[in-house]
């Protein structure tokens, strides 16, 4: 048989072994996650904290950043690592720009909405952060009895 070519055993052996490699390298790779639920607290907590250094109340600033570092703490900590992605969404800029005009209604009104938004939230998070966004909540509350 001149022209033809059989298969042999070698060959099918190959083809098989190296079939299930060309489907894993073709096959896209997995969505990222969605972003993390502590992220709007996050951004509240550092977004108070320059408002609370405008309007000169340094010691509810030093709460809110801590609030931002322990919400950046566990986004980080939740959040899968996945080496061909950038570094997640709560290593972004650790201070906010205080905003120009500040005035103290409205860190009282940035405190309310983040007390009330970790209220909202703490139901409905696993146990294991529940603690955290309560504290928060509860944080909120006691800064803002100690500015009234």
């Amino acid at each position: 048989m001149i022209g033809t070519t059989a298969l042999s055993r070698r060959g099918v052996l190959v083809a098989v072994a190296t079939a299930p490699l060309a489907v894993a390298c073709t096959t896209p790779p997995p969505p990222p996650p969605p972003p993390d639920v502590l992220e709007d607290l996050l951004r509240a907590a550092r977004s108070d904290a320059a408002l609370a250094t405008a309007v000169g109340a340094p010691e509810t600033a030093a709460a809110r950043a801590e609030h931002a570092t322990r919400l950046a703490a566990e986004i980080d900590r939740a959040t899968p690592k996945v080496p061909t992605t950038s570094s997640p969404s709560s290593a972004a800029p650790t201070s906010v720009a205080p905003p120009a005009g500040a005035t103290r209604e409205q860190l009282v009104a940035a405190l309310r909405a983040a007390q009330k938004q970790a209220a909202d939230l703490a139901p409905t998070v696993p146990t294991h952060r529940a603690g955290l966004v309560a504290s928060v909540s509860a944080g909120c509350a006691s800064l803002l009895e100690a500015l009234a």
